[in-house]
Formats: structure tokens, sequence, C-alpha cells
């Protein structure tokens, strides 16, 4: 833990630990909780771009991701709906696209999660307003590292030029999409992202669930920006 740590950081960690050891009680210890806690402190970091007052809730929210993944991996909890898996490099573009368009796009009949390799401090501003285009607001989301649970939580994992970071494990559903990366890109060219994103996205999840309720959304034609 890092000697820098202000007292309010440390008392919001604690308040992170005693409210999740509630929420998992029966599930985990407190001190399982309570490592879970830490360790995402470490892997978020003081990120200067987030701000004091944001940074706990992100590490609370990144927290109680990891414990919900560990608990469907290991069957401690049901896993009522198939889990799809985004992972980029920086977490801040492709990926994150792909897991709003998910969760947009099933309307809540496939879990999406997003990570990255080597994760960025914030997402992209341009992939931020492109999505915002579209009615989706990100301004709740964040780079997340990219850790084993969420891997192992996974039906599916959808690659996107991260390389052979992803751990490989039986039994899941792995793809890898060529799709350009939005770092550095103007908004016309992340809009064209976004469309292939989307394309490939609605595809994903016929084959997941192939009677599910899409909602009310048109479905662009090739080349459609």
């Amino acid at each position: 833990m890092s000697v820098h740590m202000s007292l309010l950081m440390r008392q919001a960690l604690d308040a992170t630990t005693r409210d999740l050891a509630d929420e998992f009680r029966g599930v985990f210890s407190r001190e399982t909780v309570a490592k879970y806690v830490e360790d995402s402190y470490e892997a978020i970091g003081e990120r200067p771009t987030i701000g004091p007052n944001f940074l706990p809730v992100i590490i609370r929210r990144f927290s109680r991701e990891r414990l919900w993944a560990v608990a469907q991996a290991d069957g401690l909890i049901e896993k009522a709906l198939p889990e799809v898996l985004f992972v980029c490099e920086h977490n801040a573009g492709r990926s994150q696209i792909a897991a709003a368009l998910a969760h947009h796009l099933s309307n809540g009949w496939v879990g999406a999660r997003c990570a990255g390799s080597h994760p960025e401090e914030q997402i992209d501003r341009v992939v931020v307003r492109a999505l915002a285009e579209l009615g989706i607001d990100l301004a709740e989301e964040f780079p997340k590292p990219l850790t084993e649970e969420v891997v192992r939580a996974a039906d599916a994992i959808v690659t996107m030029g991260c390389g052979d970071a992803c751990p490989v494990y039986p039994g899941r559903r792995y793809l890898d999409w060529p799709v350009a990366d939005p770092a550095g890109q103007s908004l016309a060219a992340v809009r064209r992202i976004r469309y292939e994103i989307y394309h490939r996205v609605w595809e994903l999840l016929e084959t997941l669930v192939p009677a599910f309720d899409l909602i009310d959304i048109h479905r662009p034609a090739r080349g459609q920006r």
C-alpha cells in the first residue's frame, strides 16, 4: 500500500470494505473483500485526471466488479446472463465503445465488461462524444486494468489490438476484431470506428442469445455513418 495515501483515502477504502463485506456476506469473508479493495486501489492508482472525490467511487466500483466476477467464475453466485469481455490495450477507446454498445443493444440480456492490458488514465474524449451522439453516457466509466477474474467469468472474450495479454482459459469463446484504434482520430473517423464495432457487436449478440429482444434501434446499412 502506498505510503502517500491520504487519511481520506484510507477512510474511503475502509468504508468500501465494510459495505462490500455486507453485500457479499455469506459469499466472501471480510478479509477476502479487503484484499480485493486494497489490490484494486493499487491497480487503479492515484490518477490525477480523475480527482480525489471520484477516485474512491471508481475503486469501489472496480472492487465490486471483480468480486462479482470471482463469485460468478467460481460458481458462488448464479450467472443469469452470458458475459462478454472486451479487451484492448488502453481501455480508452475500442473496448469501451464495444462494451457500451453491447449493454445498450442487448437491453439487459447480456452482461458486458471491458478492460485494458495497459489502461490509460481516462477515456478518449472524442470516443465519449461519439457515443453521446447515440445517447450513451460514458461519464461514469473509466479505463480498468485487465484482471484474471473477469477473464474467468466471461463466456466470450473479444480482443482488439491487445496482443497476447489476455490469458486463455478452456471453454471460453475467443474472438479478435481487427478494428482501428480511435486514439488521436477525428470525430468523423471515430464515427466510422463506432459503426464498425456496432455491426460486430450486433452480430455477436445474435449468436449469444438468439431469441433476445433487441431494443428498437435501426441497424445501419454497411457504409452508413
